[in-house]
């Protein structure tokens, strides 16, 4: 896919050319593009097509466009497909595409590395690039696009168009082409008259190329047009060449001015690795007009100076008047940070201010510093601020200051900040940024490991700085074997080397947030104190209530988390949900606040609570093992979609908590680890999450023996054999099963025995031993009849049936399973009912009676639809192309073997995934077979 503005907005898919649609359709897609893969929230959107005048509809006419958009973006798919290309999210819309698909970024990137090339005095190289940009540019950047942002887009674009054109004029000179560029300036200056270095560059090619009076003409000519059109007199570029050319001196470049211009960045690392996209990004924002403000933000540790630096060197030829640069210690341990006005003292005195004349009163100093930098082209790097007000005197210099500042606070509320957010490296960029550091050679001899301290370091530059200095610091150690020692809790001690430590940066944003004199900074601090003691990956704003406690709302619990967010100590995911990256963790299990044990107690207690709630919405006729009281109230859910989705959504963090509290010597915590972990047993039944359920279940199995409770160990047996069964690992499963069988009958347990003996018919069955498990289902029917368990009496009925059918004892099946069917509809227990229809379907089929079994598979289908029992719709699939082959309607057969196939391989089932292919072959042979026939 490319995406083309830099002309009429359009572009094109896999399928060709694209038409974008109506003007304001082409605006959005604009706006996407430029921040594409960041999402665009629907007020930018709305600003951005109407400013102030935007209508009552305007929000309505977003979503019309972005239907329209998806029309011609989204490849061909089946309905209610979710969107792949053009992607809702966080208040607005995203555009899944890389920069580099979007041709003014790759416009930036080519003239990028022309910038590079030139540096490295390969004029000739660079001409590529250059052509490769200009190549891309069709017409006026966003023709015909109406809208305050593509109004200020097109003027930023036109301009970044007419930069790189002078670019390559100056390159030609200094390749001696010098009519090629005379010609080029001349056609430039015919439509851009007040363009000075264009001028500047034009006179400088005449004066190489002895052509001296028409070099004075055209300065004579700018004057008149400045003169005219903008009312102001040469600028000191025009000036130093008209002044090189009455001086005789026929080199290419102006002489340096008279007043030392000040160039303060520091240097850039030669080892930088990746951000190409954010660098193309910011690139393309600062080579052109100067853009008031951009921002770098991101957690500690993250690379916001380094790339800050970067691209403050690839744009600084676009600002002649000087680089300045502070180092603002906004969250440097121990240093005390820069005042406003300090720097703007700084800035003044490197303008040429004397240090007696710099004012004392801040506004006083902001408004010389506007004085000074009006009419200048000047590049400012604020590196490290506190935050938007350490830095807001700064943000009001003139147009043709641009301002760099980063932060690990959010800065985007500043005026004209344009923010980029930096997130972890991808892998393949920390790779290569460890290979850089610790050597090559010894990244490609165990790449595995390398890719582990890449994990381990959570992609973050300064833990993958440390570590490629510790294994420079000792060439034996093996990277597998530092790997191993950074794969513990005390990562965070490994991760230091000088006076490099993840810990400290980290520490210097938390206990700024601790010490603050705002409320809500100090909850911020405290609720990620109370995060590294809960252990989960992600935090929704009614968990931070529950761990902050009964004093604090889910109004302030959703401002901690906006505040954390903020200060890039969470990362803002899904709306009103946040992740905590495992190095914040870390640090925050190292804090243990005061309290931590009871918010602990209360979140694991509600967990506990909604698990057991949603799983009863999701079926009630199934039964929870486990007696751990609960106490807290649940999270509110009232019907079986929202049990399903909040499963969805939870189940990571409902995993996560619960092995972690099992882990804890604390008996109440490891009892309710056990308690989510026996809740989820439904769930992960439903969704076949076999390797999940057999962790957690053996976690619990160990608290039930560490804490010598039987009946929990009954119940972790009886679960193991469930999650064993799914991964077809029957032996182990009976065993399992019979255990839990022999501790109901020593606890007196009732209702755990008839359990374990249905359980045990079933798997006998699976095992095909038909004859061994007919007698385990009457032993579970005839104490389920005595105890009065229905559900018991329904799943026995059901077990017989099963086994009766495979002995081929068939009217003793169909009156078995008949009985369930109708105790099923009694209680109301769908998935029964479903499992009878599809039981009897197969007596049906078993006696060739096909149109009877077509319409019970199909009925136990929409059944199992509803209670969601996938593999009950394998078996249903199966059955249906067993049935459709039989009658010879191949087509049809085909259509659910393959749906067969495809839902148990979803699964990973090890024992439907094999059949359901069985069948899928078998009606492709029936049909060959049956064409054989006709041919003769």
């Amino acid at each position: 896919m490319r995406i083309h503005l830099l002309g009429p907005v359009g572009g094109v898919t896999a399928s060709g050319p694209f038409d974008a649609g109506p003007p304001r359709q082409q605006a959005v897609l604009a706006m996407l593009a430029m921040s594409a893969p960041h999402v665009v929230t629907m007020a930018a959107l709305v600003d951005g097509l109407w400013g102030d005048g935007a209508p009552r509809s305007a929000e309505q006419g977003i979503y019309t466009y972005v239907a329209g958009l998806r029309r011609v973006l989204e490849p061909v798919s089946a309905p209610r497909r979710q969107p792949t290309v053009l992607l809702g999210g966080a208040g607005g819309y995203r555009l899944q595409v890389e920069p580099a698909q979007v041709d003014v970024y790759a416009f930036a990137l080519h003239a990028a590395r022309a910038r590079s090339l030139r540096e490295r005095g390969d004029h000739a190289a660079a001409l590529t690039p250059l052509d490769q940009a200009l190549e891309l540019v069709r017409a006026t950047p966003l023709s015909g696009v109406p809208g305050p942002f593509a109004e200020a887009e097109r003027g930023r674009l036109r301009e970044m168009w007419l930069d790189v054109r002078e670019y390559r004029a100056d390159v030609l000179v200094r390749l001696g082409r010098v009519e090629e560029a005379v010609a080029a300036l001349r056609r430039l200056l015919a439509h851009h008259r007040v363009r000075e270095r264009a001028r500047e560059l034009l006179m400088l090619a005449l004066h190489r190329s002895g052509r001296q009076a028409e070099a004075m003409e055209v300065f004579a000519e700018g004057r008149r047009v400045l003169a005219e059109e903008l009312g102001v007199d040469p600028g000191p570029g025009l000036r130093r060449a008209h002044a090189l050319i009455l001086g005789g001196d026929s080199a290419t470049a102006p002489a340096q001015p008279p007043d030392e211009v000040p160039r303060q960045l520091p240097r850039a690392l030669l080892g930088f690795v990746g951000r190409a996209e954010e660098q193309a990004r910011l690139t393309a924002l600062l080579a052109g007009p100067a853009h008031p403000m951009v921002a770098i933000s991101g957690p500690p540790g993250v690379g916001k100076s380094a790339l800050a630096l970067r691209v403050a060197h690839a744009v600084k030829e676009h600002y002649p008047d000087g680089q300045l640069f502070v180092r603002l210690h906004g969250r440097t341990p121990g240093v005390t940070p820069l005042t406003p006005l300090e720097i703007l003292g700084r800035f003044l005195r490197a303008l040429g201010v004397p240090g007696n004349a710099v004012p004392l009163d801040v506004d006083e100093a902001a408004a010389t510093w506007r004085s000074k930098a009006a009419g200048k082209r000047l590049l400012v790097l604020l590196d490290d601020a506190a935050g938007l007000e350490h830095v807001r005197p700064l943000l009001t210099g003139p147009l043709g200051v641009a301002v760099i500042v980063t932060s690990r606070e959010s800065l985007a509320a500043g005026d004209d900040c344009v923010q980029t957010r930096l997130g972890a490296l991808p892998a393949a960029d920390a790779l290569s940024m460890l290979s850089a550091l610790a050597g090559p050679g010894r990244v490609r001899a165990d790449r595995q490991a390398a890719e582990r301290l890449a994990r381990l370091c959570d992609g973050l530059p300064l833990a993958l700085r440390i570590v490629g200095a510790r294994l420079a610091d000792h060439p034996d150690w093996t990277l597998a074997g530092l790997a191993g020692r950074l794969g513990h809790e005390q990562r965070l001690h490994e991760l230091q080397f000088g006076d490099l430590a993840v810990r400290s940066v980290l520490a210097s944003s938390w206990t700024a947030l601790r010490d603050s004199a705002d409320a809500r900074d100090r909850t911020a601090a405290r609720l990620l104190a109370l995060l590294g003691a809960l252990h989960v990956p992600e935090v929704t704003v009614q968990l931070a209530a529950v761990l902050l406690g009964e004093d604090v709302d889910e109004g302030e619990a959703a401002a901690a988390l906006t505040r954390l967010a903020d200060a890039n100590l969470v990362e803002d995911g899904r709306i009103g949900r946040y992740q905590v990256h495992d190095l914040v963790r870390l640090y925050a299990a190292e804090l243990r606040p005061e309290g931590a044990r009871a918010a602990v107690v209360r979140a694991l207690d509600c967990a506990a609570g909604t698990t057991r709630l949603a799983s009863t919405l999701m079926d009630p006729h199934r039964v929870l093992a486990g007696v751990t009281p609960l106490t807290a109230a649940p999270f509110a859910l009232e019907t079986r979609d929202e049990a399903v989705a909040w499963f969805l959504t939870e189940e990571t963090n409902l995993v996560s908590a619960a092995m972690a509290a099992m882990s804890q010597p604390d008996e109440e915590i490891a009892r309710l680890g056990v308690a989510i972990i026996f809740s989820l047993h439904w769930f992960h039944s439903a969704y076949h999450r076999s390797i999940v359920m057999l962790e957690g279940n053996e976690c619990a199995l160990a608290v039930a023996r560490r804490l010598d409770d039987p009946a929990m160990e009954l119940d972790a047996h009886n679960h193991l054999a469930a999650a064993m069964l799914m991964s077809d690992r029957l032996v182990p499963a009976v065993r399992h099963m019979e255990t839990s069988l022999e501790l109901a009958r020593r606890l007196g347990d009732g209702f755990g025995e008839q359990r374990a003996l249905g359980n045990l018919a079933n798997l006998h069955a699976i095992s095909e031993r038909f004859e061994t498990a007919l007698p385990y289902a009457d032993a579970q029917l005839a104490l389920a009849r005595e105890m009065g368990v229905d559900v018991g009496v329904r799943y026995a009925l059901l077990m017989r049936g099963q086994a009766l059918l495979e002995l081929g004892r068939l009217t003793e099946a169909r009156q078995s399973v008949t009985e369930m069917l109708a105790a099923g509809r009694r209680a109301g227990d769908t998935r029964t009912v479903g499992s009878g229809h599809m039981f009897l379907a197969e007596v049906h089929l078993a006696a060739s009676q096909i149109p009877r079994a077509v319409a019970r598979f199909r009925r136990a289908l929409a059944m199992f639809a509803v209670v969601r029992y996938l593999i009950g719709e394998v078996r249903c699939h199966v059955g249906l192309s067993r049935a459709f082959r039989a009658l010879g309607r191949f087509d049809e057969a085909a259509e659910h073997s393959a749906h067969a196939v495809s839902l148990a391989a979803e699964l990973g089932n090890p024992r439907w995934e094999p059949r359901a292919r069985a069948e899928l072959d078998a009606v492709a042979r029936d049909r060959a077979a049956q064409g054989a026939r006709s041919a003769r």
